[in-house]
């Protein structure tokens, strides 16, 4: 009888302990899908940390990014690339913990419950079905919300990196507009090639390094700051070199690639270029124009710095030499470097470049096509020796005295010379109509120990009567003027004292010649 009543009794028993707990289970089934939507919501937590901030190899599935040459160099700015491959990754990585949390938690349930249980299975075969339930709501629910997770995050990083490439622009066309203010809308001349640079290249600062990156604005390797793959900053914009903190230039032509001044693009340029046929004093005078300009800084005028290390060797020789009253080499038939400058202070300053060219190539054609520096500039010096012109020489008497030593003189004729440069410069497109000419007769202090050269230096119309009817070049005189907007005539006498002051005459030449 007992053992019928157990019979009886106890699935009665387990029937109403059943319909009780199906009161509970729609709590529990909720608690359990909350339970695994919360966890996987934590993993996503996890996994943006770990993706974003950590960067530990748990967290990097994708192939390895193949880096540019440039890539190699600098670290990409985040939100050039960097950020949307992270968020592929997420993507990649959130599939993966999708699969892999809501596995684990139906395959601890099917343990727990059903294959090994602690308890009689009358117990937790119920449980283990409640807690399928809940992991099949969790299941269903976590979806939305990691993809809206997502979403937001891809939204909130297509904003930053449309706003990133907007901050590049701007700062890009500020930096432009810097540079046209400063008259530098072609880009900065290199003293090598002369080819304008849109942008130079630059080292990094770092002296273990000296990496060399062709393109520091802002873009894609950072905004205000690029980040050398050894890890030291460098400005990407010009205004923001101070003087003490510039980098190192270099041109960033294949076939030059030569350092370039510190000062380039920091401040307007002016290409000065010397115009004349062999031994016609070009050397000579720029050495003068060189000493004139220091002896007027140190005198309250315009400061003078010389703008590099080749430039000031250079200077110092040539310093010599006018001092000691000799006579300098005859410029290298080979490309010349420009002697390079810094003149002025603040809103002033100027960075100028003189050029020196050997007279042989204003002979020859195919050395005046190297010319390029001509182009950019808007005020030529053509130095014309007097005593190159035959005229000069049938004009004189014989006079008691030392004559003058002919061997000084040049040996190339200054219409010849004129002519060819004119037409080199004219073909490669040199504004000469709105350009200005400084004719420098140079060599007149051994010509007034003779009383050969007009009683007033510093006059223009008197120099310029002298060449036209004293020495028979009115045809020259007239050339220069049907090819040029202004011409200028002076008297130069490119000597300097014991106590290192030069001629006046070049003081007002030089004057003129930098006169914006």
């Amino acid at each position: 009888m007992a053992e019928i009543i157990a019979w009886v009794l106890v699935p009665v028993l387990y029937l109403a302990a059943l319909s009780a707990y199906l009161v509970v289970v729609p709590a529990l089934v909720l608690l359990r899908g909350l339970a695994l939507a919360a966890e996987l919501l934590w993993g996503h937590v996890r996994l943006l940390i770990g993706v974003v901030y950590r960067r530990t190899p748990e967290f990097r599935t994708l192939p390895p990014h193949r880096p540019q040459d440039e890539e190699v160099k600098a670290y990409r700015n985040y939100f050039f690339g960097p950020g949307f491959r992270d968020l592929r990754q997420m993507l990649t990585l959130e599939r993966q913990a999708y699969a892999r949390t809501t596995g684990d938690s139906f395959r601890a349930v099917t343990t727990g419950q059903f294959v090994a249980p602690a308890r009689h299975r009358a117990l937790t075969v119920p449980y283990g079905l409640t807690l399928y339930l809940g992991l099949c709501l969790g299941a269903v629910l976590a979806p939305p919300a990691l993809a809206a997770l997502l979403a937001l995050h891809g939204l909130v990083l297509l904003l930053l990196s449309a706003g990133a490439r907007l901050v590049a622009g701007t700062l890009r066309a500020v930096d432009r507009a810097v540079l046209w203010v400063r008259r530098l809308r072609g880009g900065m001349l290199c003293p090598h090639c002369f080819e304008r640079v849109p942008y130079p290249a630059y080292d990094c600062p770092r002296t273990t390094c000296r990496r060399r990156h062709a393109d520091i604005r802002p873009g894609t390797y950072g905004l205000f700051r690029r980040r050398c793959a050894c890890g030291q900053g460098m400005p990407t914009l010009l205004m923001l070199m101070s003087r003490d903190a510039r980098l190192h230039a270099y041109c960033v032509h294949p076939h030059c690639g030569k350092p370039m001044n510190t000062d380039a693009g920091h401040m307007p340029e002016l290409v000065l270029p010397l115009i004349g046929g062999r031994a016609a004093g070009k050397t000579q005078l720029m050495a003068a124009m060189l000493l004139a300009l220091e002896n007027a800084a140190s005198g309250g005028g315009p400061a003078f710095t010389l703008a590099d290390d080749d430039s000031n060797a250079n200077y110092q020789v040539l310093r010599e030499v006018l001092r000691i009253r000799g006579h300098t080499l005859a410029t290298q038939t080979a490309l010349p470097r420009a002697h390079s400058f810094v003149l002025g202070t603040g809103r002033s300053e100027r960075l100028v470049h003189l050029f020196d060219t050997a007279g042989e190539r204003f002979v020859d054609r195919d050395g005046t096509d190297a010319l390029r520096y001509a182009r950019d500039a808007r005020t030529f010096v053509f130095v014309l020796d007097p005593m190159s012109v035959k005229a000069f020489w049938t004009s004189l008497e014989p006079a008691p005295g030392p004559l003058l030593d002919r061997t000084l003189a040049s040996t190339v004729d200054p219409e010849e010379v004129f002519g060819r440069s004119v037409q080199a410069v004219a073909a490669m497109d040199a504004p000469l109509k709105r350009s200005r000419l400084a004719v420098a007769i140079s060599k007149t202090d051994l010509l007034a120990e003779h009383g050969l050269v007009p009683d007033r230096l510093d006059d223009s119309a008197r120099a310029r009567a002298w060449l036209s009817d004293g020495l028979g070049l009115r045809s020259l005189v007239q050339a220069m003027e049907l090819d040029f907007q202004e011409v200028r005539y002076f008297c130069t006498a490119a000597v300097a004292d014991e106590n290192g002051q030069v001629d006046a005459s070049i003081a007002r030449f030089v004057g003129w010649c930098l006169r914006d």
